[in-house]
């Protein structure tokens, strides 16, 4: 019989492990989109690889990335698209690639956008364990995969990877990784525009940080000044308190956060420089495709559009529904308390969601990396029995890869 002094406890499974059920479903769920994608396309004629690669912005994204930037497109409106709307992080990922291994710029795009994806899927879980356990990270992980317009995860698009910089730069800043928090949200200030959302929350993060390191160290200094009764006249007893941050973490926090907007800053000024509009060139750029932030009220009319006629009536209400949701979720957060990081993170990337005034039909992928949102349905899952929560991940990622299908075939995202 084992002594129970000499058994030696397991090591701590290693991150990887840990993650390994959340990455296996997600890579599940993904190859069933990939194969309803296929299938849905062989029977319309039409190929599923073209559909991942080779439209909508994906062609932008690879034209950057073969001949640079300088492209642009003038409509009969007179509207111009300029390529200098797309950041330049994703272009560079598939120059690379393409340099490295004999892979066209579409092709590089798309193995981007996989490994990216599974490096999202493993820092959307890595943030929903820290804060609610593994099982809500995987329960998480496996909620995003199966959104309505998951395969966009899928595509040479750049959402895939501005969600694993962005979940991974929250986890760094929410376990004090200070220089990874902000050299990420560098990163992803690199990627798209809504980079914004992770430096706020890099920065929230440092504030609320060096809040705290006030206050330890205003108490840890009270407290060391309480001195216990001496009735002796001999030495006095201190009390005990946590010490407050050192001086280096401070600083690898500081530098952190000055770290966080260089990224989107960097592009921002250099297109105000090419088009010599000064820091502001980049929102003209935005303007020729009409997109612009306008508070929501473009898209209010355009919800308000569809009630002219039954048909539409529909498409309507579903899309207040959406909002609603979306809306819900995060008040539910607001009142389980996420991390404050989190709930910056969020609700900059949906208010840029909701209120850009131009392109509603993206606004769904526009969320996608507004994970958080679903940490409250995923620790509701976590709290259900297997028995009853894998049916209804089931059903959604049928639901899903049937969606996402029809929807490529169709209208797709612009």
């Amino acid at each position: 019989m084992t002594d129970l002094a000499t058994r030696v406890t397991p090591p701590r499974a290693t991150p990887l492990r840990r993650a390994a059920p959340a990455l296996l479903g997600y890579a599940a769920v993904r190859a069933l989109g990939l194969l309803a994608l296929v299938a849905w396309s062989a029977a319309r004629g039409k190929s599923a690889y073209t559909l991942l690669t080779a439209r909508w912005d994906a062609l932008w994204y690879a034209r950057v990335a073969g001949l640079g930037y300088g492209y642009e497109v003038r409509l009969p409106n007179g509207d111009v698209h300029s390529d200098l709307a797309f950041f330049p992080l994703l272009p560079w990922l598939e120059r690379l690639l393409h340099a490295l291994a004999p892979l066209s710029y579409a092709d590089a795009g798309f193995a981007v956008s996989l490994l990216a994806s599974l490096a999202a899927a493993w820092g959307v879980f890595a943030v929903a364990d820290h804060g609610y356990g593994r099982r809500a990270g995987i329960c998480a992980v496996l909620l995003w995969a199966v959104l309505p317009v998951g395969i966009v995860q899928s595509m040479a698009y750049s959402e895939s990877l501005f969600t694993a910089l962005a979940a991974w730069s929250l986890y760094a800043a929410l376990t004090g990784r200070w220089l990874t928090a902000g050299a990420l949200a560098a990163l992803a200030g690199l990627t798209r525009p809504v980079g914004l959302a992770v430096v706020a929350a890099v920065w929230t993060a440092g504030v609320v940080s060096f809040v705290r390191d006030r206050s330890a160290a205003a108490a840890y200094g009270a407290r060391d000044e309480e001195r216990a009764p001496d009735t002796t006249g001999g030495a006095v007893a201190l009390t005990h308190s946590p010490r407050p941050t050192t001086g280096a973490s401070a600083r690898s926090r500081a530098l952190g956060m000055l770290l966080a907007p260089l990224g989107a800053a960097a592009y921002v000024l250099w297109v105000g420089h090419r088009t010599g509009k000064g820091p502001l060139g980049y929102l003209d750029v935005q303007a020729g495709w009409r997109n612009g932030f306008d508070g929501g009220y473009a898209f209010a009319r355009f919800v308000a559009d569809k009630f002219t006629s039954f048909p539409s009536v529909l498409a309507g209400a579903g899309l207040i529904i959406g909002v609603g949701l979306v809306i819900w979720l995060y008040l539910i957060g607001v009142q389980q308390r996420q991390p404050l990081p989190l709930l910056v993170y969020t609700g900059v990337v949906v208010a840029l969601a909701l209120c850009a005034s131009s392109y509603f039909g993206s606004k769904p992928r526009l969320l996608l990396p507004a994970f958080p949102l679903l940490l409250p349905l995923a620790t509701a899952l976590a709290r259900a029995r297997a028995s009853r929560s894998a049916p209804v991940i089931g059903l959604l990622a049928v639901g899903a890869a049937a969606y996402g299908a029809f929807w490529l075939n169709g209208s797709g995202p612009p």
